[in-house]
């Protein structure tokens, strides 16, 4: 009874802040007055790709999708646009058979970067996310180098291995961390303790995110353990998709790998109490990440198992109730 109290009331919560914010790009729209035409076409655009972008988000990355849901003011639009615009980015591989598509859609994005950050206009126009994407940069100092890390970092074809641990974490951190890197910018923070506080959380959630994946790793792409742990343990590729239950060899795989995620995640929130309050719920998704290595431990490290698999999304909105929300 307690535990969907406490769902009841976060959901509510994220609810009310999504509210909020679409009733501040509302507000833009009648403090106009009486605008032409064509002001008003413009604020209309606008509204409609913050929501585009909300929803973008929503659909394809929950979990962040809530925690950015709980950011503060105008940082919480700002971070839909560049999450929006990771999921744009982490989605053109998807349902791609043939290598140079992907690589065509990659490199629109990122030739879309130097248009964000330049005087033109036309070229992201068109587009919700690049329209959103252009008001971030436009509102922020935001250092370029981040967001075309998460372009470039994706260009590699879906069958071919990680060879090592250090080639896993340094995909995260092109990732993942370069995303947090942003998104701390956006509170106008430099720092090198929070610099190294959210390279370590983005490594973290990048190695979790990897392994959730797995499961769902067609035939002809590669896993995400690298290579050199298949190869100290004897275990093939076929035996982690087959994940069963009595195959220590593939435990102790999926084990060091989540042992890896589990030591950057402990070093993240070591340095916490040197990261600004104004910064910390940036942090946010560090508690998805800590549910799923408890539940994958408890699992005895088996990605497949049910209580993997079921209500982890329930479980993760029960543990933001015992988060300090300003």
């Amino acid at each position: 009874k307690n535990i969907s109290c406490h769902s009841n009331f976060i959901m509510r919560l994220l609810i009310k802040r999504l509210d909020c914010l679409k009733n501040s790009l509302k507000c833009c729209l009648q403090q106009q007055g009486h605008p032409t035409y064509s002001t008003q076409k413009k604020l209309a655009n606008e509204l409609f790709s913050a929501q585009y972008c909300i929803n973008l988000v929503e659909k394809n990355d929950y979990e962040n999708y809530l925690c950015t849901l709980l950011l503060n003011g105008d940082q919480r639009r700002h971070a839909f646009a560049l999450r929006a615009f990771n999921v744009e980015v982490a989605n053109c591989g998807a349902k791609v058979s043939e290598e140079h598509i992907n690589k065509l859609k990659l490199k629109f994005w990122y030739d879309s970067i130097d248009k964000c950050f330049s005087n033109e206009t036309s070229y992201v126009a068109d587009h919700p996310v690049l329209r959103e994407l252009k008001y971030t940069v436009d509102s922020n100092k935001l250092s370029k180098i981040y967001l075309k890390r998460l372009v470039t970092a994706r260009d590699r074809p879906s069958n071919q291995p990680f060879l090592s641990v250090k080639h896993l974490e340094e995909y995260a951190e092109q990732v993942f961390s370069s995303l947090f890197h942003l998104l701390v910018e956006l509170n106008g923070i430099k720092d090198i303790q929070v610099d190294h506080a959210v390279s370590h959380l983005g490594k973290a959630q990048g190695i979790t995110t990897l392994l959730r994946a797995i499961p769902y790793k067609g035939r002809t792409q590669a896993l995400n353990v690298p290579q050199e742990i298949l190869i100290k343990h004897g275990v093939s590729q076929e035996r982690i998709v087959r994940d069963k239950a009595e195959d220590k060899g593939v435990e102790e795989c999926i084990f060091e790998v989540a042992s890896v995620a589990h030591q950057h995640l402990e070093k993240a929130r070591s340095l916490i109490d040197k990261v600004p309050k104004s910064v910390r719920k940036v942090f946010l998704p560090s508690i998805a990440v800590e549910r799923y290595l408890e539940r994958l431990r408890k699992s005895n490290f088996r990605l497949e198992h049910n209580f993997i698999l079921i209500n982890y999304i329930h479980i993760f909105q029960n543990s933001l109730f015992f988060v300090t929300i300003d």
